[in-house]
């Protein structure tokens, strides 16, 4: 019988997500990874798999709290133009209120792994592509008079 974690998964997950997005992927050990998780390798990988298990687990993570929960809450209460609007206004706040410029872990991970890692790049490419479901309800934004109009 397998025995209990002693260990909060998404507490440990969201470690892991810190560690990537503040070293990148490549820069970031599995010793790295278990040490700022707080727990052993060997939970590590018992729990999540290996470093890519990991990482794509941590991408799915991000892309939930950071965009998914913004999405859902700016298109339950706003009209499409403003949502668009607040969504890209949290954005920045978010940009320059983060003092260690970490910029955005899809992104970093778009550049750094996905133009090698076919899985990775599908990982990156669905939050993204989800996003763009609110930008496309927003009405025609092909002219200057789009970004005025309230």
């Amino acid at each position: 019988m397998a025995r209990p974690r002693e260990f909060d998964e998404a507490v440990a997950l969201d470690a892991a997500m810190d560690c990537f997005w503040r070293e990148g992927y490549e820069a970031t050990s599995v010793r790295d990874l278990a040490a700022r998780m707080g727990i052993t390798g060997t939970s590590l990988y018992n729990a999540f798999g290996d470093k890519r298990s990991l990482f794509r687990q941590a991408l799915q993570r991000y892309a939930e709290r950071s965009t998914r929960e913004r999405i859902a809450r700016l298109e339950s209460t706003l009209p499409p133009k403003q949502a668009i609007r607040a969504f890209l206004g949290e954005i920045v706040e978010r940009s320059l209120d983060d003092r260690d410029r970490r910029g955005c872990l899809l992104v970093n991970s778009a550049l750094e792994i996905a133009p090698h890692d076919p899985e990775v790049a599908a990982e990156v490419a669905g939050p993204s592509g989800r996003n763009r479901g609110i930008f496309s309800s927003g009405g025609d934004c092909s002219t200057d008079r789009w970004f005025r109009s309230a």
